[in-house]
């Protein structure tokens, strides 16, 4: 009964219904500067949906280590932050999805500027599959004032990637006073498949910010921020897989917990500056940068003692690898605003920047013999992003905004190869070749690119009259190795009586694959779905094994989207907002299935030489998508008891459907029937891996003393598709999931508080998985759906602010 001690305590604040956003009232008059250039939009009279975050809304929700992303994820059902394990990089840098969509078709923006993305390429994981996404937990979540998510389709506004939404952090700007906060956390959970009664995955946070002033009227706010979490372990016991050996050896290890599923150690450091100096009284300059180091250690497959995965004189019992994440991370800005004539005008200059190094540890490379290493450089990526923007903006008239701007972009991606010892073929004849878990970047891998992009918009707001508001914007785009296009978006408002309005809009974006969608290749050594010990590449297109296998160049997506929504200020206390949307996407990059089979080998060995090689993949355009989805948002709040009650939350739908899937190549089928170019288990990371529906209630009471929070999220269903070959694709849904998370906190002075809460604190877990998906019981639970698999967690907050 520990488990719901805490949920009583604030049972009072989960009596009242409602569906809305989990937003305070004082951000519902608040003006928004993302989804318009118009300068008096607010959150209900902006012609598109926007959701506004505020810094306590994200501490009360982000406890777990200050993960920006799970915050998100609680706070936005639209957003989706699966938690991956046993998933290669996706262990070190998690993807996000906003509306369903690809975590690379939604643009991020810090202070209104292009954020770079991660350079780890994600080729091991279900969500975000071949993407190289932004990467969430490299930005402090103490830095933050406030988000403002764009949920519609702005191409044309902000650049051709913000398909699915835009996501704008704004920085914490206070000239004066800071703030130290604490948090202390672990899960504690009844774990059903061992029957054990766990407690892990403790983690401690700390931050530190400080704002002065400079000058007449500027302002420096820094701050710093420290964590470190333990792993969690969420394997079951292990069955032993019919496909390995039933020898002494290996039967003996039948029963344990062998293999490790959960989430990753991590350690994380954090280092932010956001400043403005003005320099005359027209002109300002300003600057603001991030900095994040974060090492993390992920879990990888067991190889068996008597299997070809191993070397008994090294591992007499069998290992299991870990995988080691280095993530250096940096974006910095500066610039200048000022008044010129009728014009305000910005200009500014970032760079970000993203290195990641991987590692292995407890490996080997088989065909080394007992001469192989047990430890891998396995590769280095590396991302960077210049960008250069200017900004003109003007009233016309009392009702119009004119805005003006442009924006020249050059991103480069490399790769570097891993210890020769990580993709080595040694001396053993037959054995697998390269480090397990991994396989290094072979020389050969290595890739370098660049281009350079040019943008130009103009964006023309304002009134029509006392009810209408419009806003017209179109933008021209040219990447210098995919072309250019123009685009463009119309989005309007009417508000047919007073507080009740209607709003509409409709766009058109292209997206030009990522540089490591077009370069990345890699070598790998692993355990496929099917628990067969395989060793693959991934291909470029220009690669000339690729282009027998049917590989084509690829094409930039181009998408079109169309939302419909209501809004209503149905008293003072009360507001509901409601949005129809659909997003079509052409020519979708994604990557193809896994191509496997002896003929595949036997071709590739005989016309290219390279031996060895079981299986392929490479990104394609085979596919169009259709998502069609829904949104409610609605608040209420009022006096109660001598504080304010407010009760917020959301319902969020997004169902995606193919449209069209381009024939396999000749290339393909010619070598066996199996090998399709778009099959089950990419439909299935397309349409229905990630849940079509989340929502959430949220209340909060807060008084003189005292906050009050509860919270109870609906967890939508989530469906696994795999392709063991022959026909045999085991399929399971599972079942959507209730989640009640709540914190008390005590403000024992003006200055100092404490808190307590949990999430999950029903300990709540996903379906079981069936045989056919469990891996011979090893992972009891699938990582795809948003429940997840740790189980409840509870944590401890201090917090003391000063002036």
């Amino acid at each position: 009964m520990h488990r719901f001690s805490l949920a009583a305590a604030i049972a009072a604040s989960l009596a009242a219904p409602a569906f809305a956003a989990d937003t305070p009232e004082s951000t519902l008059d608040q003006v928004i500067v993302t989804g318009t250039r118009a300068k008096d939009r607010t959150v209900l009279d902006s012609p598109v949906p926007v959701d506004v975050l505020t810094a306590d809304d994200l501490r009360a929700a982000g406890a777990i280590n200050g993960e920006l992303g799970q915050a998100l994820a609680v706070l936005l059902p639209s957003f989706n932050f699966p938690r991956q394990s046993n998933s290669g990089g996706s262990d070190h840098v998690r993807a996000a999805q906003l509306r369903g969509m690809s975590p690379d078709q939604v643009l991020v923006l810090v202070n209104g500027k292009r954020r770079h993305t991660t350079a780890l390429v994600n080729t091991d994981t279900k969500i975000g599959k071949g993407t190289t996404p932004v990467d969430f937990n490299s930005i402090p979540i103490s830095a933050i004032k406030r988000i403002e998510v764009l949920r519609d389709g702005a191409g044309a506004q902000y650049g051709s990637d913000a398909i699915a939404g835009v996501i704008n952090i704004i920085l914490d700007d206070a000239d004066h006073g800071g703030e130290v906060t604490a948090n202390y956390g672990a899960y504690h959970t009844d774990f059903d498949p061992t029957g054990d009664t766990l407690t892990d995955g403790q983690g401690a946070f700390a931050s530190a910010k400080f704002g002065t002033k400079l000058g007449d009227g500027g302002f420096a706010r820094f701050g710093v921020e420290l964590d470190r979490r333990a792993a969690t372990h969420r394997a079951g016991y292990d069955e032993l897989p019919p496909w390995e050996n039933d020898s002494p050896e290996n039967v003996a290890l039948r029963g344990k917990r062998n293999y490790r599923a959960g989430d990753p150690e991590t350690e994380n450091y954090n280092a932010w500056i956001n400043a403005e100096v003005p320099f005359s009284p027209a002109w300002t300059g300003y600057a603001f940068a991030t900095l994040n180091a974060r090492h993390s250690i992920g879990a990888n497959y067991f190889r068996y003692p008597d299997s070809s995965a191993n070397v008994p004189a090294i591992y007499p019992n069998g290992y299991r690898p870990d995988s080691l994440g280095s993530n250096r991370d940096l974006s910095a800005t500066g610039g200048v605003r000022g008044r010129a004539g009728e014009w305000d005008v910005d200009a500014s200059l970032t760079h970000g920047r993203n290195d990641f190094e991987y590692r292995l540890r407890n490996s080997l490379n088989v065909s080394l013999g007992a001469a192989s290493p047990t430890r891998f450089k396995v590769g280095e990526y590396g991302n960077r992003q210049t960008l250069a923007n200017l900004d003109f903006i003007r009233g016309i008239g009392n009702s119009f905004t004119l805005a003006l701007g442009g924006e020249a972009r050059r991103e480069s991606f490399e790769t570097q190869p891993g210890d020769p010892a990580s993709y080595a073929v040694g001396p053993v004849i037959g054995a697998p070749t390269g480090a397990q878990a991994g396989g290094g970047l072979t020389p050969q891998d290595a890739a370098d690119l660049a281009r350079d992009v040019f943008g130009a918009y103009a964006d023309f707001a304002g009134n029509l009259g006392a009810q209408v508001f419009v806003d017209v914007a179109a933008r021209y785009e040219h990447y210098d190795d995919f072309g250019g296009e123009l685009t463009g978006k119309a989005s309007a408002r009417w508000e047919f009586a007073p507080g009740y309005a209607f709003r509409g809009a409709v766009s058109n974006s292209f997206r030009a694959p990522s540089l490591s969608q077009v370069g990345f290749e890699s070598t790998t050594t692993g355990y496929g779905a099917d628990g067969v010990l395989t060793t693959g590449r991934l291909l470029s297109v220009n690669n000339p094994i690729a282009r027998a296998l049917g590989a084509k160049p690829l094409d930039a997506e181009k998408s079109t989207n169309v939302s419909f929504g209501f809004t209503a200020q149905v008293t003072d206390a009360f507001d509901v907002s409601l949005d129809l949307f659909r997003i079509d996407v052409d020519d979708r990059v994604t990557l193809s299935e896994r191509i496997t089979g002896d003929a595949l080998e036997a071709f590739i060995e005989q016309r290219f030489g390279v031996a060895g090689v079981q299986s392929a993949s490479f990104f394609t355009n085979a596919v169009d998508t259709r998502t069609r989805g829904a949104e409610l948002v609605t608040n209420w709040r009022a006096p109660l008891a001598g504080g304010t009650f407010t009760a917020t939350g959301a319902y969020s739908y997004a169902d995606t459907k193919i449209r069209k899937v381009r024939p396999t190549p000749r290339e393909l089928t010619e070598l066996g029937a199996d090998n399709v170019l778009f099959g089950v288990e990419e439909r299935n990371t397309l349409t229905d891996a990630a849940p079509r529906q989340r929502a959430f209630v949220t209340t909060k009471w807060d008084g003189e003393d005292f906050s009050l929070l509860g919270r109870v999220t609906r967890q939508g269903s989530t469906t696994r598709v795999f392709n063991f070959g022959g026909g045999f694709e085991p399929r399971q849904t599972y079942a959507a999931k209730w989640q009640l998370d709540a914190e008390v906190e005590r403000r024992l002075t003006p200055s100092l508080s404490l808190a307590l809460g949990g999430y999950n604190l029903t300990d709540q877990y996903p379906d079981r998985s069936i045989p056919d998906i469990s891996y011979a019981g090893n992972f009891p639970y699938d990582v795809i759906s948003p429940i997840g698999l740790n189980g409840a967690y509870y944590y401890g907050r201090v917090r003391y602010r000063f002036d």
